[in-house]
């Protein structure tokens, strides 16, 4: 899952209003530095993270990455750029409590001058005016911004309306027999709540270019523009917020701008795509993956009809085991500083492993994890965890999501092997590429 400080921004780089060069260098460059003292970052010793071998299993990558590096290991991200991949639980809370080490303005990178305008991670790392990249007093002011609008959505009335869009999607494909879920259903739900909490109209072609655009600035698939896909998304938030300021309504955007705080345009056209991209990337996802633990694992499958007593454990141990957000860039050192036995300078950066803090062996030493325990990082940590309400209402779209699933089509079995489903390319976001399930077809 993820909190609001687990989805993209775009925003500029060095020469497009980002750091200067002189700034941008204060840190030196990580790659070509070696320490002593057994932190350092020698490239030799670096895994590259793109197109990875472990897409479908990363947890052994993860074990390897321990086992060769310990909590922290140098990585390379796409075009050989150096960080550091946070593995450790500890570790991962160290630095999400900590922002006077580890800070979230991006502009403080040492990387910026190697870094090309088309970076294809660009939609994460690109400083922009988003409560994303804020910090102290100007982080709190925004993100209390967030909290206050979305503590005005009423969950009985979100899980009923999350009740009325699943019928509707149900309703598509129930004659049938087979559905491909994570298209039709697990991805399709969420963000129609969401544009729904926020204002916009909940059908519509804008919609599914939202859900498009989205995935790419997400994904960042080869053969994809993140960048152009998240300037489109900017530009539909926009008109939604150019639309709300001349008719305000009883939704999160409203609020949004009706707020003391007083939030340029600009500013909450950021935040809303914070807003929106949680609620719908991260949230289908945790859909697919409960329903996929639920459809091939023993323990769940005898209460799949009907669901409800499993429903909750199956969504918390996804969030311990196959959490939707398994990897986020990220945080940039303040100064120089030591972490998980590693010498961290000034300017790097560092990818919270989120996945690979939740399944630790330090704090998981026989490898069971307690199904619920709800200290998973999945929501973040720290000033920016997730705010509140948002894994609440998180919780309300994705329970209400499989229950009423279950309710609708009490014999959903998968169409195809456990083996034969697989994973999105992207070491970012975890979920599925397709769920195709059977059933026995339902009349109109």
């Amino acid at each position: 899952m993820t909190d609001s400080d687990l989805i993209p921004g775009r925003g500029a780089g060095p020469g497009d209003g980002g750091p200067s060069a002189p700034a941008a260098l204060s840190g030196g460059c990580p790659a070509h530095r070696a320490d002593p003292a057994g932190g350092g970052f020698p490239a030799a010793g670096a895994v590259r993270l793109g197109g990875l071998e472990y897409q479908q299993t990363p947890s052994e990558l993860y074990r390897t990455l321990r086992r060769e590096h310990g909590p922290v290991a140098p990585v390379l991200l796409d075009g050989d750029v150096p960080a550091w991949l946070v593995l450790g639980y500890a570790e991962v809370s160290h630095v999400t409590t900590h922002d006077e080490l580890f800070a979230r303005d991006s502009r403080r990178w040492n990387q910026w001058p190697s870094i090309p305008a088309d970076w294809p991670l660009m939609p994460f790392v690109g400083h922009q005016p988003s409560v994303l990249f804020t910090e102290g007093a100007e982080h709190q002011r925004r993100a209390g911004v967030i909290t206050q609008a979305l503590e005005g959505v009423d969950q009985f009335e979100l899980a009923q309306w999350c009740r009325e869009i699943a019928q509707r999607l149900i309703d598509a494909f129930a004659g049938s027999g087979r559905a491909e879920l994570m298209a039709a259903y697990a991805h399709a739900l969420p963000m129609r709540a969401a544009v729904r909490m926020c204002g916009m109209p909940a059908g519509g072609e804008d919609t599914e270019d939202l859900v498009t655009d989205l995935r790419i600035s997400l994904d960042a698939r080869e053969g994809d523009d993140p960048v152009a896909a998240y300037g489109r998304v900017q530009e539909r938030i926009q008109r939604l917020v150019r639309e709300k300021r001349a008719a305000p309504g009883p939704d999160v955007t409203s609020r949004m701008l009706g707020h003391s705080a007083g939030l340029t345009d600009v500013q909450i056209v950021q935040d809303l795509i914070s807003v929106i991209a949680a609620a719908q990337q991260p949230t289908g996802n945790w859909i697919g993956n409960a329903l996929r633990l639920m459809l091939t694992d023993d323990r769940f499958a005898l209460n799949v009809s009907g669901g409800r007593l499993s429903v909750g454990q199956a969504l918390n141990e996804v969030l311990w085991l196959d959490t939707p957000t398994q990897n986020f860039i990220g945080r940039w050192a303040v100064r120089d500083t030591r972490l998980g036995g590693r010498t961290i300078r000034a300017g790097d950066c560092l990818v919270l492993g989120l996945a690979a803090a939740n399944t630790d062996p330090q704090i998981w030493p026989e490898g069971h994890v307690g199904a619920e325990n709800s200290a998973h990082l999945s929501f973040g940590n720290g000033e920016h965890r997730c705010p509140y309400p948002a894994p609440l209402l998180a919780d309300c779209v994705a329970r209400t999501a499989i229950e009423t699933l279950l309710e609708r089509l009490p014999d959903v079995v998968l169409a195809v092997e456990p083996e034969e489903l697989t994973w999105r390319p992207s070491i970012w976001m975890r979920g599925l590429t397709s769920l195709p399930v059977r059933f026995t077809p339902v009349a109109d």
